[in-house]
């Protein structure tokens, strides 16, 4: 598995070396990926984070199972909507998975996309 993203916290400004979150911040008030992994709640959300925020590097974190997952869920999701995404938020693409969604998640996604589009 691949998690590679278009730039890694290496290439970010020595004044920003923690990941600028979208999601996770204001839902969890979390500003760590350690931290949000640790609980249920974290790992519920986490691939949100990862399908709008394309400046993540989880490189550090790939090995980890919840991070594996996330990213899994968040590559189905951007696949059946990455029109929508890519407009929205002219993300970097994810690797297409054609696996299927859980359509009990479109109101969280739904909520997370107008979150994320009302604070870019």
């Amino acid at each position: 598995m691949r998690l590679c993203y278009t730039r890694g916290m290496s290439d970010l400004p020595a004044h920003q070396s923690t990941p600028s979150f979208k999601l996770l911040s204001a839902y969890l008030g979390t500003t760590s990926i350690e931290d949000t992994i640790k609980t249920a709640r974290g790992r519920r959300v986490l691939w949100l984070e990862i399908l709008l925020n394309d400046q993540l590097d989880l490189t550090p974190w790939q090995s980890e199972p919840a991070v594996q997952e996330a990213h899994r869920t968040a590559c189905r999701w951007y696949t059946h909507y990455r029109r929508l995404l890519t407009y929205l938020f002219n993300r970097t693409p994810l690797p297409i998975d054609a696996g299927p969604i859980d359509f009990r998640e479109y109101r969280t996604f739904a909520e997370a996309v107008y979150f994320a589009y009302a604070h870019r």
